[in-house]
């Protein structure tokens, strides 16, 4: 396989749209709040973009080191169970692609002031720690709660307040659905790896 594809797949590029949908209606929120703001609607979108594709790295090479993804897990292939990269690289590019992630928040920070510093480093956290760390998240059942929280209220809500500046109940109101819609992706996936996740103790809802 050449090297483009498999980098490609690492991306999950099929798992993006999960990304962008919340990013669309937030702006979505601001246009019909008369406050849309597209620099920060298009720094909202690469850094959740980058943020999506960090966490598939970084899920790639920390459930193979792990044995969740073997030869018996169905579904898409992960490259480094499948031998086309090594976990210590795509870990290297885990970093990288959080560095960049996080550039392009800053100007996020300096739109809407220091509590977006904390988020930003929340979301950077946890798109490692969802499987990997001392307390992975995906492995405590706890997935769907963080899914809910950053593809839904902080996604939504977050990417209209820094183009309105303003805190809504419709920036609130719409997160739910948005949130509980990409949850529901989680779980599809979590139930198609109830074998290989209940082999390895990885504890999801599902299992």
């Amino acid at each position: 396989m050449p090297l483009w594809k498999a980098w490609w797949l690492a991306a999950r590029p099929k798992t993006l749209p999960a990304a962008v949908a919340p990013v669309i209606a937030g702006p979505a929120v601001a246009i019909h709040e008369g406050g849309f703001h597209w620099l920060a609607a298009l720094a909202a979108l690469i850094t959740a973009l980058l943020l999506q594709i960090a966490a598939n790295l970084a899920n790639d090479a920390i459930d193979f080191k792990k044995g969740a993804d073997t030869a018996e897990r169905a579904g898409p292939t992960r490259v480094t169970a499948g031998g086309l990269l090594s976990a210590d690289t795509v870990l290297k590019a885990t970093a990288v692609t959080l560095a960049l992630a996080a550039v392009c928040g800053l100007y996020l920070v300096w739109r809407a002031g220091w509590p977006f510093l904390l988020l930003g480093l929340a979301a950077l956290v946890c798109a490692v720690a969802y499987t990997g760390g001392p307390f992975p998240i995906s492995y405590l059942g706890l997935g769907e709660i963080f899914v809910f929280l950053f593809f839904g209220l902080v996604a939504v809500a977050g990417t209209a307040y820094v183009q309105t500046l303003e805190l809504t109940r419709l920036a609130l109101a719409v997160s739910v659905p948005i949130g509980v819609l990409v949850v529901a992706i989680l779980i599809v996936n979590n139930l198609r790896d109830i074998p290989t996740d209940t082999l390895t103790g990885k504890k999801t809802l599902a299992v």
